[in-house]
């Protein structure tokens, strides 16, 4: 049965440099909705063209156009395997979706949650650090601080979800990449054997 990971962590914790890890380690496609909206703006596809026409009017792009485009990556060869979802679902409602997609579509479903956890301190420092190298005047303390709290409440019911659910597995990010990457592949393995 294909391996579906949904990788969950707030801004700074990591995920993304774990993500690439798993994908090279794995050898599972990193699937990231940021990636996934970008590709289908440039390449204007028909889901491209749908979720520009709400962007345009700065509404939010409708959680179905969404899991289109995550449904149309995971029907790629690729993905026959399974994938590591980033960034996505980011809400109850996406994660249902997703629930229903694998089981229809790919006769799969996710495997385990890592959420890699880092204490908000930590990560704002990480992102303030960031920001400097990245030169990202936006990224001040307020900003960040702000963007952690709309993290947590908007991902709380997420972790819930994916808890009552016995998926979610807490990994401590605030360990050296290598090791947070050993425990990561030592859970995903456990849980898919």
């Amino acid at each position: 049965m294909a391996t579906f990971i949904v990788l969950m962590g707030a801004p700074g914790a990591g995920k993304g440099t774990q993500a690439k890890l798993l994908q090279e380690k794995l050898g599972l496609p990193q699937v990231a909705t940021g990636d996934l909206f970008r590709a289908n703006l440039k390449n204007q596809t028909e889901l491209g063209k749908l979720a520009n026409s709400y962007m345009e009017k700065g509404e939010l792009v409708p959680d179905e156009v969404t899991v289109a485009m995550v449904k149309d990556r995971l029907s790629q060869p690729d993905c026959v395997k399974g994938a590591i979802l980033d960034g996505f679902p980011r809400t109850v409602a996406q994660a249902d979706a997703l629930d229903h997609l694998l089981a229809e579509a790919f006769h799969g479903k996710i495997s385990i949650v890592p959420h890699i956890h880092v204490d908000v301190a930590a990560l704002v420092e990480r992102l303030q650090k960031r920001a400097e190298i990245e030169g990202r005047a936006d990224d001040n303390e307020e900003t960040i601080r702000n963007r952690m709290k709309v993290y947590e409440e908007a991902t709380a019911p997420l972790l819930e979800y994916y808890a009552a659910r016995g998926l979610l597995v807490e990994i401590d990010g605030d360990r050296p990449i290598e090791v947070v990457q050993a425990d990561l592949v030592q859970q995903i393995t456990q849980a898919s054997s």
